[in-house]
This record gives structure tokens, C-alpha cells and sequence, in this order.
């Protein structure tokens, strides 16, 4: 495959970031983050003519310090904001590893971050590790594989207790302002814009820092990366966020639907490292001002909202996400991705099939060379050419991988798929029997979702189905599909919802418990270790099945919010409205011989806090719609009538339990 083509706009953001960093790990004073030069030579024409520090070798750094040995401290960064209102600004934990050797040498290093509320409530990664402290409360362990691996490769690691949580003051405000400042404070310090103290209160500084510095983390603290790199912090040269967080609206909200309640207020005290007196205040304005009552989008959620300032962001961003990730949903990277995208932001993609779920689980070896590769190239300024290289990573299938030069595939069109009656029964996507005037109706019975798409040909009350005839060819749906509906309701709201279902035979992820991967009894290394933090973390694989029919994306909609969600329109029984429904993101290759199916329903209390309404809707068929993104040529057979498909039955009790992988992101 060719190497990605790079816009004029990419590439300068490119070399502004480039430029200086072959200077990074020279023993120099640190300077505040500065616009750069646009040639590293041009920058210092004598930097080509010195030697490059032990841990580099050729274009990659090699372990070339002593991990054992490594400079382990706890810092305190001042922050902006006194959340807590006690006079103090708030001040937030840094726990840091650095090589010791570099630092005698003079040799400055750049930074790999994570920050996260979870360090000591709830503990990181697949084996749910926390950290832990000497006697003289200097950091013994940190979680994850990061300090392990890229420390002795001439790194250092910073583990970040944001507000309010574990060893910071302060108090959590989920996702807002001071949150996010928190964690973009200690890219000051390390950069010289900001204050830190020891435990003692002595000022301390990041001179040993380069000042580039690369956030990471899955869930929530990737959701912290995506907001700093928002702010434009001069010094971030790159994040990843994994699984993480674009908008909490959209996290909390499904297009005005509540996905739980007290879903911000319930986050706040899960996290908070503080007494409930302590953070009352914040807690009351989080319950007050997320506008529970109505579902709208409001100044809170923009706030929260790390889109609109895509065009700020200074830092390149390699994303990675789980196709079938129901706890954050694919819409989350999908339209930041796409608003990166529209800003010429240097961009990667990791995709798979998996659902909340880490990369280092899903396909370790690969994820942790191109992390490696990812951070060498700039946090260390090496060329190792991989941004000559495909964009994106796609797990096409369990085990199935693939490279292309971005996403969604190149080539993707939207196609417009009539809804037709069919039998009555069961409708059709494509078909040439729709037509205006042409009526269906369905009552709200709160259905399962395994109740929702099993039996497709069977009549269900509480649902509509449609099929597309079995496909000739297969299809490729590759990015964000969405269902317009022209409907009556006799209600003045109900929730809609719509789900893509692949009917036919394959192997495919199993959920459950679980998010399609399973933890074994053998280990695997990665880095160096020590009595107190040990590199080995314990082997995975994807959990698979045979199965005949899976759910491949859904979404939902508050009907009184078809208009804006930033406010309701009631609906009038005796008018039509044209809503939209619009889909999580996905990527699949249905084969020839399946069946695409639409399912509508409405109250969905498996993966919403429902409120039946005991609505009916009719739906105007002919004036009604699927929007698919199809990768290349094939699209959906034309039928009259769909043909009969056959499922086993629901089982609810095999269902997915959403509530139990999403309380938390």
C-alpha cells in the first residue's frame, strides 16, 4: 500500500513540530515551548555534528539506562483553580520515574503522561493495578507497562493524580474545566509556566525536562488527553487516547435521551478523593447545572465538549478504539477524528474489534512497537518514517488485520436506502414497494435488545423490521450511518431507537461479561522491573463464537429534541415531523449470502434510563430513510419482499449487561 499523502497543512505541522527536536536530549537550559523553527538543522546547524545521547541508536532509542536505578519523586503542581473554595489553589500529585543516568549527564528527556482519577480508587489496565509508596511516600509502583518500557529508552513517566482525586486537593468536576486544567498545569511545569513543591513545600523545578511531552491513556484519562490537547498547551507534542472521550454530552446524553441518572454527580463522588462536606458545592452546581430534567445541551456540556476547539490543538493525536465499544461509544472518536481531520492535524488509527478494551490487550506486540515508533518520532524528533506509513490499523475480523490510508475507507459514498412495506410483516431496505402515504405503526413495549432483533421475520410487537435481500457481493459499511424518519407520535416525546443488524452465519467477538477478550494464566514482559513494579502482565486473546446474527451499531433519539438539543420541541399528535436518528460509527464487511437488517424501537432500558411513554409512532415509509456509508462499489439488492430469516430465539439472560461495562468510562 502507498505511504499516506500529507496536505500542505499537515505538513506544516509537521515540521513546527519536528523542528528543534533533534536538540531535545541535549544538555541545554530549558525554555518555555515556543513557536520553532521550521528546519531542526536551520534551528542549530552544529546539532547534526554532535553525538546522540546512549539511548538513541540509529532512528529508535534502545534501553540504555538502569530502571532499578531510576530517579522515583512525588511532586505537587499548583494549578489555576481553587475548586474547593478553601483559599488554596488546588494542587495536584505528580508521581514521576525518570533515568538517573540522563540526569547526571545533563541529558534532559521528554515525558510520557497519564493522568487519571483512578490511580488509587479503582486501579488501571486489565489487571487493575494501583499505585503504591515507600515509607516516605515516594512512589514505588506505578501501574501500566509505560515507566517499565520507555524510562530506560531515555523517557520519563508521569503518573497524574487529577483534582480532587487520590494525593491532589481540590475536587473533581468530570470532564470540566479544572479537571482538564489540572493535568494541563503539569504541562506547564514541565515546560517553566508553572509551580510545583515537594511534599515538604520546597519550589521545584522540571529543568531535567525537555519540555515535549506526550499524554496517554484509556477511558477517562484519555478523555483528560483530548481536553488538554484542546486547550493548545504549547510543550503537548502528542497525546493517544484510547477509548477516550469527546464529549461528555454525547457520553452522558444520546441525542437528549439520559443514559443514566445522576450519571455526572454519580462519576464526581466515584472518584473524588475528598469528603463529601469538602465538595458539596461542586457537587450541587455538577447536579444542578447538567440540566438532568430536560436532556439539552447547555453551557455545562459545552464545557465538556472538546470538539469545537479542534482548530487549537498543537499536538499530533494517535487514536485507538474498539468498534464494538459500548461503555464510549464510537461516535467519540469518530467526530473528533473527523474535526482533527478538517484542521490538518498529523493523525493515526488503531481499530478493533474489541469493545472497551486497550490495545495491549487486544494485539500487544504490534501496539507496543508502534507506541514505541509513535513517541520516538515526536517526543524524540527521530525520522523513522512512520508517518510515510498507512494511517490506519483495521481489525477486519477476529485476528484479521489490515492497513489503509485512512478513515472511514477511502472511497465511501452515502447511499440513500428507501424503507418498503414488504409484506407487512417484515419490511424492506431497498425495496421498490415504497412509497408516500404508505404507514406503519408500533407501540412501545421496552424491549431487549436481544428481543428487539432476534426472529426478524416474526412479528414482534414493539418494533418494526426491515431487510435488505441477501447480498450478491459483499458490503463494506465504513463510518457513520443514520435512519430519517417522517413520523406521527401520539405522544409529546418518546425515545427512538435504531440498530443495524448482520443476519447470517459467521465467527465473530463474543460479549457477555466481558469486552470480547479474556485474561490467561501465562505472562508477558515489557520493560524492566523491580521488587515493587514488575514489567509482566498477563496474557490475552479475543473471546470468539459462531453465531447467526450480531449488531453491528445503534443509536437513539429523544423525539423533542429532533429539532436542537439545546432545546425540546413537544410533538402535536396531529402533525408529521422529519427526525433523524443518527448511528454510532462502524466498520464492517457483511458477505455475500447475509442480510442487512434495520430495527426500530423505541424505549431501550438496557443502555438508557427509559422513560416509557406508551407511545405509538406511525411511520411514513415512502418518506423515510437509511443513509449507509458504503466502501466501494457493492450497495443492497433490490426486493419487494424480504426474505425470511431465521434466528434462534432472545435470551435475555444472555444479553449483554451494558450497565455493568459502562459505569464508568
Amino acid at each position: 500500500m502507498s505511504p499516506t499523502p500529507m496536505t500542505a497543512g499537515t505538513r506544516a505541522r509537521v515540521a513546527a513540530v519536528l523542528a528543534g527536536l533533534l536538540l531535545a536530549a541535549l544538555p541545554t537550559a530549558p525554555v518555555a515551548a515556543a513557536p520553532v523553527a521550521a528546519s531542526p538543522v536551520a534551528a542549530d546547524p552544529a546539532a547534526q555534528h554532535r553525538p546522540a545521547p546512549p539511548h538513541v541508536v540509529g532512528d529508535q532509542t534502545v534501553p540504555a539506562y538502569s530502571y532499578a536505578d531510576a530517579i522515583r519523586e512525588s511532586v505537587w503542581v499548583e494549578t489555576r483553580a481553587d475548586t474547593d473554595g478553601d483559599g488554596v489553589r488546588d494542587r495536584v500529585a505528580v508521581d514521576l520515574v525518570r533515568p538517573r543516568e540522563a540526569a547526571a549527564a545533563g541529558v534532559r528527556v521528554p515525558v510520557i503522561m497519564d493522568a487519571s482519577p483512578y490511580y488509587l480508587c479503582c486501579g488501571r489496565g486489565n489487571e487493575s493495578e494501583r499505585k503504591t509508596y515507600d515509607a516516605a511516600g515516594v512512589i514505588a509502583k506505578a501501574p501500566l507497562f509505560y515507566d517499565n518500557y520507555f524510562v530506560p529508552r531515555g523517557y520519563a513517566f508521569a503518573a497524574v493524580d487529577l483534582a480532587g482525586t487520590a494525593r491532589s486537593t481540590g475536587c473533581e468536576d468530570v470532564g470540566g474545566p479544572a479537571e482538564v486544567g489540572s493535568a494541563k498545569a503539569v504541562v506547564d511545569w514541565l515546560n517553566g509556566r508553572a509551580r510545583a513543591f515537594t511534599a515538604d513545600g520546597q519550589p521545584v523545578s522540571a529543568a531535567w525536562s525537555t519540555g515535549r511531552v506526550g499524554m496517554i491513556g484509556k477511558s477517562w484519562d484519555g478523555s483528560v488527553a483530548n481536553g488538554v490537547a484542546a486547550t493548545g498547551v504549547p510543550g503537548l507534542a502528542t497525546i493517544v487516547p484510547i477509548s477516550a472521550i469527546s464529549s461528555w454530552y454525547d457520553y452522558m446524553r444520546y441525542q437528549g435521551v439520559l443514559r443514566a441518572t445522576d450519571y455526572p454527580g454519580y462519576l464526581h463522588s466515584y472518584v473524588n478523593g475528598r469528603t463529601d462536606e469538602a465538595c458539596a458545592v461542586v457537587l450541587a452546581r455538577l447536579r444542578a447545572d447538567s440540566a438532568e430534567e430536560t436532556g439539552d445541551y447547555n453551557g455545562f456540556w459545552a464545557q465538556r465538549d472538546y470538539r469545537p476547539a479542534a482548530g487549537r490543538v498543537r499536538a499530533s493525536v494517535f487514536v485507538a478504539h474498539g468498534v464494538n465499544d459500548l461503555n464510549v461509544t464510537t461516535n467519540q472518536f469518530a467526530r473528533w477524528w473527523q474535526e482533527l481531520a478538517e484542521q490538518g492535524v498529523p493523525r493515526k488509527l488503531w481499530l478493533y474489534q474489541a469493545g472497551h478494551e486497550d490495545p495491549f490487550d487486544v494485539r500487544r506486540a504490534e501496539w507496543v512497537s508502534d507506541l514505541h515508533r509513535w513517541f520516538d518520532y515526536w517526543l524524540q524528533g527521530l525520522r523513522n518514517g512512520v508517518m510515510d506509513e498507512p494511517r490506519v490499523d483495521l481489525e477486519t475480523a477476529p485476528g484479521t488485520w489490515t492497513t489503509q490510508r485512512d478513515w472511514p475507507a477511502p472511497g465511501t459514498r452515502e447511499v440513500r436506502v428507501a424503507l418498503g412495506a414488504g409484506d407487512g410483516v417484515t419490511g424492506t431496505l431497498g425495496g421498490r414497494g415504497a412509497r408516500p402515504g404508505r404507514e406503519q405503526a408500533y407501540v412501545d413495549e421496552s424491549l431487549s435488545e436481544a428481543e428487539l432483533v432476534a426472529e426478524p421475520s416474526t412479528a414482534t410487537a414493539g418494533r418494526l423490521v426491515f431487510l435488505s435481500g441477501a447480498l450478491t457481493a459483499p458490503v463494506r459499511i465504513s463510518g457513520s450511518a443514520s435512519v430519517r424518519l417522517r413520523i406521527r407520535v401520539d405522544r409529546p416525546t418518546t425515545e427512538l431507537t435504531a440498530r443495524l443488524v448482520d443476519y447470517g452465519t459467521a465467527e465473530r467477538i463474543r460479549y457477555g461479561s466481558s469486552e470480547g477478550v479474556r485474561t490467561l494464566s501465562t505472562e508477558s514482559c515489557w520493560g524492566a522491573s523491580t521488587d515493587a513494579d514488575d514489567a509482566c502482565y498477563r496474557d490475552t486473546e479475543e473471546i470468539t463464537e459462531v453465531s447467526d446474527h450480531a449488531v453491528l451499531t445503534r443509536g437513539w433519539l429523544d423525539a423533542a429534541h429532533h429539532r436542537s438539543l439545546r432545546f425540546s420541541t413537544p410533538l402535536r399528535p396531529d402533525r408529521w415531523y422529519t427526525v433523524t436518528v443518527p448511528l454510532n460509527a462502524y466498520d464492517a464487511m457483511l458477505p455475500a449470502g447475509h442480510v442487512l437488517g434495520l430495527v426500530l424501537g423505541q424505549s431501550d432500558p438496557q443502555f438508557t434510563e427509559t422513560d416509557d411513554q406508551d407511545a405509538t409512532v406511525r411511520v411514513d415509509l415512502g418518506r423515510s430513510e437509511l443513509i449507509l456509508p458504503l466502501a466501494g462499489r457493492a450497495g443492497l439488492p433490490s426486493v419487494d419482499v424480504a426474505p425470511p430469516v431465521v434466528t434462534g430465539p432472545a435470551d435475555s439472560s444472555a444479553a449483554r449487561s451494558t450497565r455493568d461495562t459502562w459505569q464508568v468510562p
